[in-house]
């Protein structure tokens, strides 16, 4: 269902995929909504449902329908292709789309983030200027990336600010896995190490930490979900990461928009996502009035400047419900600035789940299990989770006279939707707290699911 969505919204024309990654065997998935490949001329697919797609390459196995992706590059030098490549180049502009990064929305539906080369080239260069990179040897360019390529940290925090700055980039392991980790860090003398806050939780709660050699590590970045001051403060002291730095972004924002300086203190990287990037404006915003917030005083943080994307994807009115006249996005964050221009995340505007640095919208999961036929009305909300920040928990009330279980529901939810966005808790109710107006208070819900699952 997601695949099927994104290639549409997007209009994708090829696609590329190793054959299988762990238990998803990617050409069957890709079968179950085009079934023509099978019968396809390589680069030549014509698909009932997915019209635009007419090329699809594989990266490790000969499979009917596709090309494999030697190939590809191979006939890339051919001077054909050349003459054609120097011809296109003549119309492209550095304002052009580059990325479309798929992020969920508060209406459910993941919407295409579209950004430019200006965004992502200029967010990466500061971020890596920040870090000091152009002041540091070459044996302290060395950084570790545990984190996904498909999200903006990896994509532009970390293999962008790599090519940008001349670093050497070493991907730990092809998913995450703490102690592949640490075992990067000890053989390859990594000198920074990138991460959400689980993924340092993890690397931190290693049984054998205490026997890596991680005397190389002197700094690194964390960032995708809010970090708790404690974890910050064992970081520093348990890895020796004195360089450590917070940042803060959106996707929308291509990402970064907030970060620390790397000889800011500890108190400061504990308490604050830092000081703003350069070129870039913030403002917070009492939402109830429309006027800006007076020092620390929460309001929503809005940001303005090179690094605001293009807009989503053929949403035209979902990008004006964030970017308006002024071109100030809204990040539906609530944030506090003090005297200094530090920043501190207090809140989400939104109802986000932000499960391992995934950001999940329960929005999208509500519509979701509303396809389940004993389903009567669900709401998702975020639990509070040592290890992943939060836990997905969804409250479902059913149909009268019917009966389930949730690992029933968890069965339904396998093969439909990925697997982080799989609630852990599944609890049967029977109301929901409402406001005067009928509308469900999250917040007193999440409130009650944590003493109810002795949170």
């Amino acid at each position: 269902m997601e695949l099927e969505y994104v290639l549409k919204k997007v209009g994708c024309k090829a696609l590329v995929f190793p054959k299988q990654f762990k238990t998803q065997q990617y050409y069957n998935i890709l079968k179950q909504i085009c079934p023509e490949v099978e019968n396809a001329q390589p680069g030549a697919l014509k698909s009932q449902r997915l019209p635009s797609l007419t090329t699809v390459i594989s990266v490790d196995a000969p499979l009917p329908g596709t090309l494999l992706l030697d190939e590809v590059v191979a006939a890339g030098s051919t001077e054909q292709h050349l003459d054609r490549l120097r011809y296109t180049q003549q119309f492209l502009s550095c304002h052009d789309p580059i990325n479309i990064q798929f992020t969920s929305g508060t209406t459910g539906s993941p919407k295409g983030a579209t950004l430019s080369h200006y965004n992502i080239v200029n967010n990466a260069n500061m971020i890596g200027e920040r870090l000091r990179l152009p002041l540091k040897m070459s044996e302290e360019l060395r950084v570790i990336l545990p984190s996904p390529l498909y999200h903006c940290l990896g994509s532009v925090g970390g293999t962008m600010v790599c090519v940008m700055h001349g670093a050497t980039l070493i991907l730990s392991s092809p998913v995450f896995d703490g102690k592949k980790a640490l075992e990067a860090i000890s053989r390859e003398r990594g000198a920074l190490l990138y991460g959400t806050p689980t993924m340092f939780v993890d690397i931190l709660n290693q049984q054998d930490f205490s026997s890596y050699d991680i005397s190389s590590v002197c700094g690194g970045v964390i960032a995708g979900s809010p970090v708790p001051p404690e974890l910050i403060r064992a970081i520093i002291s348990k890895m020796n990461m004195k360089e450590l730095v917070v940042a803060y972004g959106t996707t929308e924002n291509s990402p970064v928009t907030f970060m620390n300086f790397p000889e800011d203190t500890v108190e400061q990287k504990a308490e604050s996502v830092g000081r703003i990037m350069p070129h870039t404006e913030a403002q917070i915003v009492n939402t109830e009035v429309g006027t800006l917030a007076a020092l620390n005083t929460p309001g929503e943080l809005c940001i303005r400047g090179y690094c605001v994307m293009l807009g989503y994807w053929g949403e035209p009115q979902k990008t004006e419900e964030v970017v308006d006249q002024e071109k100030w996005y809204r990040t539906g964050d609530i944030a506090t600035m003090d005297e200094e221009g530090f920043c501190k995340i207090v809140g989400r505007s939104r109802d986000m789940i932000i499960r391992g640095g995934e950001n999940i919208y329960p929005t999208e999961l509500e519509d979701f299990f509303h396809t389940h036929p004993q389903v009567q009305e669900v709401q998702v909300v975020g639990v509070k989770d040592n290890r992943m920040g939060e836990e997905i928990c969804a409250c479902i009330r059913l149909k009268s006279g019917e009966n389930t279980t949730a690992e029933e529901i968890k069965d339904f939810c396998k093969g439909k939707i990925a697997h982080f966005k799989i609630p852990r808790y599944i609890v049967f109710v029977t109301d929901y707290p409402l406001t005067v107006s009928g509308k469900v208070q999250k917040f007193k819900l999440r409130e009650q699911m944590e003493q109810h699952l002795n949170l």
